[in-house]
């Protein structure tokens, strides 16, 4: 039996209800919390340091059983083989020295890999959104679940489903997209791949984290009930039901005043009886105690277990503030009914039964040797970082072929750290541990530019740090230039937690300018008339409309990862064609956040303010060493004709054709506008997608079946369906071009949408049509 097949076995509902039979209540709301090893360790999770309490030993603390160890190689680094032998024999203590025998479930956070010492690390996923390649996105998921099933792990803390809607917000680099169905897509993929090793995927963060007010982290959220059902729930609905992920993690959201944690409508309601999901519910970390702390709707922490029970939280992480002796009260108190526990200890059960921990022979297998970051992970982050860079601006200074002098500038250029997120481990411990290796490969960019032009004469100048206001690199930085045929300028973010960074979990922004001094150093280097190559290596996108004009070339990097650099470099020289594309858009400026490109008529510029709010680059765009068309968009519903009944699915075709001397990938964007709605509607909408990649010259054509209900829409009464009239579909390098256009009649009566209806566009690529 394959892992992935075990988490479907039927007799797991048995095994678990025999077990619960036999608990105690302590014993049970044992299995309802983690416990953290290395808590009194570094920062890493919200208000860590204010909920840590005393530390007991793990035994002490778990003598009637645990339900998860929380993060036991994420929080410090340690070796793996020596932590994995530490596991084994814990486990094995819990398997002969508690009185029920069961296993810990072992969790970790695995966004851009394994967050572990000496574990691969991929790009953010923002780089994810801005590949369009499900597909290696699948693969990669799959290559993190290897990692973790080889050290004893059941379950990622992984993907992020958050629709991005305010570019100030730090947790965007965690993002997939500003499109609901590009993180659908996408993060279905990542949950196909991890659960394909029998490893637990986690959806993060059910729901509507990222639209909280200004940008701020932990901020409340003031989404309509149509926001969400329309553009925040759509990730998560797709990785429910065409995923089957086995996990889902609350946000700290407040929505309209209620924070999700206590919230039975979604958690239960929509989650569990509309959607059917059968996995479990954990708490993002404290986030069951933020009830009483920081939303102030629960009177203690008993309280607070209460709601978040009830709602339909199963299991509270990192470990037990809420879920042990204050519910234990409360259920004596009869404030709960032990029936509420046992639902929550039966999903608990019935999971560490389908991972294999209620197994008689259960045992961690201890290897004598382990790769974390073999040649193969490291293979998939370099055709990922590849696909991810995005070719913003070019005067065809790019590519370089044989440049001579070669002036390396900006903050950016030669540190490790600005190539990943701050989930990656580079960013999230390792900065706590100054004194010890990377545990992994990671050239930076001056690295790999000499590697790239090894005859050529590179010369490397800071200019300014990240994020302070000295200025006295410039010069230096300007005289560098001066003497070079070209300056490639590496600016950008830095990843962290908590203010550790300009960008990353809690460090939300109040401008998009780059930080610090960053802009006057570019502005700078520009002055000197050398053609200026400007790399952005961030987590979210800026407001750099005054340098697409004046640099000769722009390439955005959304943090690319250990092999990033190199194709950061490859790029550049020409040896591979950029083929990423903005999977947000550029912005204009901080005060024309929030945006999105899936706005209304009103949501655009308008004569009706003087504030313009078109951004610096629209959604969909970049740019390649070759140039693309796309001709003869057709619409075909069932009877061939460009119409279909509501409930119908429609063949769209467009051809491709390479239009430029080299080889290159194309992402073939199908856009869609409901020309009148029930409500109002977005003036363009990603209806699908297909990377194509096609030689010089070379044909394809692009087949889209599209289900009616990707124009679905919550209507005056909040129910989901797909209307009859006109719809405009086209084709384009983004979503405000339009190359190739046709229109689609929907005809019949309003289509009640379920989820039974399918929710995904298919693709095909075959020859030309002659």
């Amino acid at each position: 039996m394959t892992p992935a097949e075990h988490l479907g076995s039927p007799e797991h509902e048995q095994r678990a209800a025999a077990l619960l039979a036999r608990m105690t209540l302590r014993e049970k709301v044992a299995q309802l919390v983690g416990f953290w090893v290395d808590e009194g360790g570094e920062v890493v999770a919200p208000m860590q340091d204010a909920m840590a309490g005393e530390e007991p030993t793990v035994e002490a603390f778990a003598a009637e059983g645990l339900g998860h160890l929380t993060r036991v190689y994420g929080t410090r680094p340690v070796d793996p083989v020596e932590r994995v032998t530490w596991l084994r024999d814990l486990q094995h203590w819990f398997r002969t020295e508690t009185r029920l025998g069961i296993p810990a479930l072992v969790h970790e956070e695995c966004l851009t890999g394994l967050a572990a010492w000496k574990a691969a690390s991929f790009p953010t996923p923002l780089a994810w959104g801005a590949s369009f390649d499900p597909e290696l996105v699948q693969e990669m998921g799959e290559a993190i679940g290897t990692s973790m099933r080889t050290l004893g792990v059941h379950q990622g803390l992984a993907p992020v489903l958050d629709v991005i809607r305010d570019a100030r917000w730090g947790r965007v680099e965690e993002c997939m997209s500003e499109d609901p169905y590009v993180v659908g897509t996408l993060g279905t993929s990542y949950v196909r791949g991890l659960q394909s090793t029998g490893v637990i995927a986690t959806l993060k963060h059910f729901v509507g984290y990222s639209a909280s007010r200004a940008g701020r982290n932990l901020a409340p959220v003031h989404a309509g009930p149509r926001e969400l059902a329309d553009v925040l729930l759509l990730p998560f609905e797709m990785a429910v039901l065409d995923g089957g992920v086995r996990s889902v993690m609350h946000s700290y959201a407040e929505v309209d005043g209620l924070p999700v944690a206590a919230d039975a409508s979604l958690l239960t309601d929509l989650l569990r009886e509309r959607w059917g999901f059968e996995g479990t519910v954990v708490a993002d970390y404290f986030g069951i105690a933020f009830l009483h702390s920081h939303h102030a709707v629960a009177r203690d922490l008993g309280d607070a277990a209460v709601q978040a029970l009830t709602a339909g939280i199963d299991i509270e992480l990192p470990t037990g503030n809420a879920y042990l002796e204050p519910l234990v009260a409360k259920v004596l108190d009869g404030a709960v009914p032990e029936a509420l526990v046992d639902r929550a200890v039966l999903r608990a059960l019935r999971q560490k039964s389908e991972l294999g921990l209620l197994d008689p022979g259960f045992e961690v297998v201890v290897p004598e040797s382990i790769d974390l970051d073999p040649p193969a992970h490291r293979a998939v982050a370099a055709r990922l970082a590849e696909e991810s860079l995005v070719l913003l601006t070019n005067d065809g200074t790019l590519p370089l072929a044989q440049p001579g002098r070669v002036a390396v500038i900006g903050p950016n250029a030669d540190r490790v750290p600005a190539l990943f997120g701050c989930y990656a481990f580079v960013n999230h411990v390792m900065g706590h541990h100054p004194d010890l290796p990377t545990g992994i490969d990671v050239p930076t960019v001056l690295d790999a530019v000499r590697e790239e032009w090894p005859a050529a004469e590179v010369t490397y100048s800071v200019g300014c740090a990240v994020d302070d206001e000295d200025r006295s690199g410039i010069p230096a930085a300007v005289e560098a230039a001066r003497t070079a045929e070209v300056a490639v300028l590496v600016v950008g973010d830095q990843a962290g937690l908590f203010g550790r960074g300009t960008v990353g979990e809690g460090c939300d922004r109040d401008s998009l300018e780059l930080p610090g001094v960053q802009r006057e150093l570019v502005e700078a280097v520009l002055d000197t008339g050398t053609p200026v190559v400007l790399v952005l290596v961030t987590g979210r996108p800026y407001a750099v409309r005054w340098a697409l004009d004046r640099c000769a070339a722009v390439v955005q990097a959304f943090f690319p990862g250990e092999e990033g650099a190199g194709a950061i470099a490859r790029v550049l020289s020409g040896r591979v064609n950029p083929s990423g594309r903005l999977p947000v858009s550029l912005p204009r400026s901080a005060g024309a956040q929030p945006y999105s490109y899936l706005h209304p008529v009103l949501g655009g510029t308008s004569d009706a303010s003087t504030l313009d709010t078109t951004p610096a680059l629209p959604f969909g765009h970049g740019l390649s060493y070759t140039t693309f068309a796309h001709t003869d968009l057709r619409v075909a519903g069932p009877t061939g004709r460009p119409e279909a009944r509501t409930d119908d699915e429609v063949d769209v075709t467009v051809m491709v054709t390479n239009t430029g001397e080299r080889r290159g990938a194309d992402v073939v964007q199908l856009y869609g506008r409901d020309v009148v709605g029930s409500v109002t509607r977005p003036t363009a909408q990603l209806i699908g997608y297909r990377r194509v990649e096609l030689g010089p010259g070379e044909s394809a054509e692009v087949r889209f079946r599209v289900p009616t209900t990707r124009l679905a829409l919550s209507d005056r009464s909040m129910v989901r369906v797909v209307e009859p009239g006109e719809v405009e579909l086209w084709v384009g390098g983004s979503c405000d071009e339009r190359e190739t256009a046709a229109t689609l009649d929907l005809t019949g009566s309003v289509h009640p949408v379920s989820t039974r209806d399918e929710r995904w566009v298919r693709s095909t690529v075959g020859p030309a049509r002659r």
